[in-house]
């Protein structure tokens, strides 16, 4: 008796690897999807999405928060998700109503072909999101990177939608010349993976701390090469626009128009928006308060979510 059900346990423990093995044949990315699910599980996160428009946003979210708290509206840089927001949403849950979605064109929300996305249009959808997630109340709106200069637009152009806003190493205004900028303005993309050599040179650009680097074991690292591969040219019309368009320096203009209390958070280190933008952001939104972090890089929400959930609850409870 024993015997046999060894056996049968085998049988479907073997089963269970060939169906494993068929899914991930039909779609490899399915691997590091279920690694993101499992992060989502962790930081007390659940999955839902709205169809906006041609727009299906996918976003995390946590409604656990105490009736009446503030909403919270996390929104991730370029080539990024919204898992990088994960650890800081882990520490804000409990006290704030969070909602982190994937940009559209980015992630798990569609990519419409042909379409713009670029700060301003961006900015536009922002903007229906909120109603759409959070139609009776204006949130507090936080971008990192890329996202950062969407707040910065949305934040300026749709006040009502917006109570707080938090820039978050943000894009959008003329920093100081570092490799990555120059780089850009010369028409490449830094941020480009295509082999392992160029994965760990993307890693090491935006990581300063080594114990936050994230290790991606073989075949995840395949895989993930691959899809990066599969968006180059997404990723460069983006990084055309945003980089080197006309609406490059948009969102640092706009910024002067923001009247909410803001959070300017920036790392000493970052090798990509240079620590400089936060005092060209600061001259434009004076009542901004403003915190730099030392020993830390470009993803300060993944190197230091501490740091920065602290600054973001300073944000909220500041009268």
């Amino acid at each position: 008796m024993r015997n046999r059900k060894l056996r049968i346990v085998a049988i479907v423990a073997i089963a269970l690897l060939f169906l494993a093995a068929a899914l991930l044949w039909h779609n490899p990315y399915a691997l590091i999807s279920g690694d993101f699910t499992r992060q989502r599980i962790a930081a007390g996160l659940s999955k839902a999405s709205v169809q906006i428009g041609e727009d299906r946003w996918v976003y995390a979210y946590n409604d656990d928060a105490p009736h009446g708290a503030p909403t919270i509206v996390m929104l991730h840089g370029f080539t990024g998700s919204k898992e990088n927001w994960f650890p800081v949403a882990r520490l804000l849950r409990d006290r704030y109503r969070v909602i982190v979605p994937d940009l559209p064109g980015w992630g798990e929300s569609n990519r419409v072909e042909g379409a713009d996305y670029g700060f301003l249009a961006q900015a536009g959808r922002v903007a229906r999101f909120l109603d759409a997630v959070s139609p009776n109340e204006s949130v507090v709106l936080l971008g990192h990177s890329m996202g950062g200069g969407v707040v910065a637009l949305a934040a300026a152009q749709h006040p009502d939608r917006v109570a707080r806003v938090g820039l978050i190493d943000a894009a959008g205004v003329r920093f100081h010349d570092n490799r990555f900028g120059i780089d850009v303005l010369a028409g490449k993309n830094p941020f480009a993976v295509y082999d392992e050599a160029s994965l760990k040179r993307y890693l090491d650009t935006v990581f300063f701390d080594d114990a936050a680097k994230p290790t991606i074991p073989w075949p995840a690292d395949r895989i993930y090469i691959e899809r990066r591969k599969q968006d180059a040219a997404f990723e460069q019309a983006v990084l055309d626009r945003i980089g080197r368009g006309a609406e490059r320096f948009l969102p640092g203009e706009n910024a002067a128009h923001i009247r909410q209390p803001a959070l300017l958070l920036w790392c000493r280190q970052d090798a990509v928006i240079d620590a400089s933008a936060l005092d060209l952001y600061a001259q434009r939104m004076p009542q901004a308060r403003r915190v730099l972090l030392d020993g830390c890089g470009h993803m300060s929400i993944l190197e230091k979510p501490e740091a920065v959930a602290q600054a973001v609850t300073a944000l909220i409870e500041a009268e």
